[in-house]
C-alpha cells in the first residue's frame, strides 16, 4: 500500500506552498513514484506545481449526477455511469515525470452523491496501488478522509501561522481526526509556518503546549516566497538557499523515513 500524507491547515497559511515542495522533496528523495490529490475546495495546488489541468474528479461526478437531465450530457445513455467513470477516471490525471496530479474539484449541485461518491472510493484505493507515496492537500475539514473517498492517512501535517488564532485552528483540526477515530499511524504533527526570524513567541509556544500538539518545527517567513507568488513563478521550484524550502526539507528528512 502506498504511504500516505495529508496535509491540511486553514486557509492562507501558506499550507499549498508547503504541499508543493513537499511533493517536490519526496521525488528527489527516492519515495517517487508519488500520486498528489488536491482536495482542497480552492485548488491550487497545480498552480504551485507549475502543471496544467484540464479536468477535475468534480466534474465528471456533476456529469454523472446529471446524466439523465442534461441533453448535451457527455454520459452516452448507453453506457451505465460505472463505464463512463472507468473511461474517463484517466482523463483527470496530470501526468509528470515523478508525480501524477488529480484535483478533487468542488462539488456544485444538489442531492446525495454517495453513489458516486462510492465510485470514486474504489477507483482512488485501487489507483492508489500503483504510487509508492499520495500527498493529500486537504482543506481545514479534510471532507474527503472524513467520507472515506481517499485512502486511508499515515502522517497528518497540520500546517499553521504563528498565530495564537492560528494554533487554536490547529487545534481543532487535530480534535477532528480524533473524533473521527482516524488510525495514523505516524501521527499527527503541527508546522508552524512563517515566523518571524523562524522564532515563537512564548504565548504561541504555550498555546501549543495547552492543546497538547506536537510541534514538528517552525518554518521561517520568506521573502522569496511572496516574490515567486507575485510574479507567478510555481513555489515549489524554490531554490535551495531559500530559508523557507531549506527549513521545511530539514524537517521533512526527520519526520519522513
Amino acid at each position: 500500500m502506498a504511504y500516505t500524507i495529508a496535509v491540511t491547515g486553514k486557509g492562507g497559511v501558506g499550507k499549498t506552498t508547503l504541499t508543493g515542495i513537499l511533493i517536490r522533496w519526496l521525488a528527489e528523495n527516492g519515495h517517487a513514484p508519488i500520486l498528489a490529490v488536491d482536495a482542497d475546495a480552492n485548488s491550487n495546488l497545480n498552480e504551485v506545481l507549475g502543471v496544467e489541468i484540464e479536468k477535475t474528479l468534480g466534474e465528471l461526478r456533476e456529469n454523472i449526477i446529471n446524466a439523465d437531465l442534461d441533453p448535451d450530457s457527455p454520459v452516452n445513455p448507453a453506457t451505465t455511469k460505472q463505464e463512463y467513470l472507468n473511461m474517463a477516471f484517466m482523463d483527470a490525471v496530470t501526468e509528470e515525470d515523478d508525480y501524477d496530479l488529480l484535483v478533487m474539484g468542488r462539488t456544485q449541485g444538489k442531492g446525495c452523491y454517495c453513489f458516486v461518491n462510492g465510485l470514486l472510493q474504489a477507483h482512488l484505493s485501487k489507483y492508489a496501488n500503483n504510487y509508492r507515496t499520495v500527498v493529500v492537500d486537504n482543506e481545514a475539514g479534510m471532507e474527503h478522509l472524513s467520507r472515506g473517498i481517499l485512502p486511508g492517512v499515515d502522517l497528518i501535517l497540520i500546517v499553521s501561522d504563528c498565530s495564537r488564532r492560528g494554533v487554536q485552528a490547529a487545534a481543532r483540526i487535530e480534535e477532528l481526526t480524533r473524533e473521527l477515530k482516524m488510525k495514523v499511524a505516524d501521527g499527527v504533527k503541527l508546522i508552524v509556518n512563517r515566523a518571524p526570524d523562524g522564532l515563537l513567541e512564548d504565548g504561541v509556544r504555550e498555546e501549543i503546549e495547552k492543546h497538547g500538539l506536537e510541534l514538528a518545527g517552525v518554518i521561517p517567513q520568506d521573502a522569496l516566497v511572496y516574490k515567486y507568488d507575485s510574479e507567478g513563478i510555481p513555489t515549489s521550484t524554490l531554490p535551495e538557499d531559500s530559508v523557507a524550502r531549506k527549513a521545511f526539507t530539514s524537517l521533512l528528512g526527520r519526520i519522513i523515513k
